[in-house]
């Protein structure tokens, strides 16, 4: 059966056309368990690293999901992650952890931490937590999510690997320091905001690259400091900041949420996934987690929310379009749709798992499935 073509958008103008292989969700996060298992992560713990992963690739943000499973399984392989990691109390102030990651896969430890704030929220109506000599950990949506399936808000951040310069400069300090949350809503999806503080999630352009394709004017400097399209270039650069001074402004906050206070590494200090593949990231990630039932009944909560929803989609619509959406809609549309059709896999990264499951006689085991 030959792949299916998919296209998909990276920006409301830029298209990139890719020849897709589509596998059901559940194969791909049985797959990825035990690929993850091979190189040494407990069976339970490489089942929430799979389901971290494919749920991103579910939610239609590919560049966060098995996209990157290559590049986790290598960094196990070269002893750059440990694997078999506990989560560390570094400092417990009753609502308040520090946390250390032990260097461990980035999902895995955040879940964990995400486990122990939810208790503490309950008595206390909010807790939070730091957690330093962390990894790249996806999406931040995907935590936010849980919490709001608990009746929670939890507003999360981390910094990254260096990619974005302060505005007025052109050498990578920040990471795309994203910053997230999301609200439990009476409509069958969370109001969703998981946003990179720079224009464009480096992702997009790791993606561009992979498919040399070109990006649009005003995502990314070169390491000249130019304007370039080219996604080589751009990566060799800085992505730039959204709306200027606004966006480094949020990207010192997430850095000092995320870095600072934590004790990880900051800006520049932190490891590369992809370049630097002789030392750890020491990433840091920060937590504050909500319990709206401290603040107010939860299906009052949930009553406003719908009513606010309500009240934008019947807003004044410009030309030509025919909803407004709200934050999360679109995604949740994506991860129900994504659930029935399935995920559709690009062809080098399809190309990387089968040579990790040749490598670790692991079977690949995933049926394509039919349009």
């Amino acid at each position: 059966m030959a792949p299916q073509t998919t296209v998909f958008r990276l920006t409301g103008t830029y298209e990139m056309t890719l020849l897709m292989t589509t596998f059901r969700a559940d194969e791909l996060r049985n797959l990825t368990a035990r690929l993850a298992n091979a190189v040494g992560v407990r069976s339970e713990d490489a089942e929430i690293f799979a389901r971290v992963l494919v749920d991103a690739d579910l939610q239609g943000v590919s560049t966060h999901g098995i996209s990157r499973l290559s590049i986790y399984l290598q960094r196990i392989d070269k002893g750059l992650i440990d694997p078999r990691a506990d989560l560390l109390v570094r400092r417990n102030g009753g609502s308040v952890l520090a946390l250390d990651a032990g260097n461990g896969l980035g999902q895995v430890q955040a879940v964990k931490a995400l486990s122990l704030l939810l208790p503490l929220a309950r008595q206390n109506g909010v807790a939070a937590a730091t957690i330093q000599n962390s990894q790249h950990f996806g999406a931040l949506s995907y935590y936010c999510n849980r919490a709001a399936d608990e009746g929670m808000v939890l507003l999360a951040m981390t910094n990254c690997e260096p990619a974005m310069s302060p505005a007025g400069g052109y050498e990578a300090f920040f990471g795309t320091n994203p910053i997230a949350a999301s609200f439990p809503t009476g409509k069958n999806f969370h109001v969703k905001i998981d946003l990179s503080t720079s224009i464009v999630a480096r992702g997009n352009i790791i993606a561009a690259d992979k498919k040399k394709q070109p990006i649009p004017e005003g995502w990314a400097l070169d390491k000249n400091g130019n304007p370039t399209t080219d996604a080589h270039e751009a990566l060799l650069g800085t992505v730039l900041t959204m709306a200027g001074h606004k966006g480094y402004a949020l990207a010192m906050m997430v850095e000092a949420f995320s870095s600072v206070l934590s004790g990880a590494a900051i800006g520049s200090s932190i490891g590369s996934m992809y370049k630097d593949l002789d030392r750890k990231q020491d990433v840091g990630h920060f937590f504050c987690l909500f319990n709206i039932a401290a603040f107010i009944d939860l299906e009052e909560f949930k009553r406003r929310m719908d009513e606010t929803i309500d009240r934008l989609k019947s807003s004044k619509k410009c030309p030509g379009v025919e909803e407004i959406l709200v934050p999360g809609e679109r995604s949740s549309r994506k991860f129900a749709e994504n659930s029935v059709k399935g995920v559709s896999v690009a062809p080098a990264t399809l190309v990387e798992i089968e040579q990790w499951c040749q490598r670790l006689s692991v079977p690949f085991g995933c049926a394509e499935m039919s349009v």
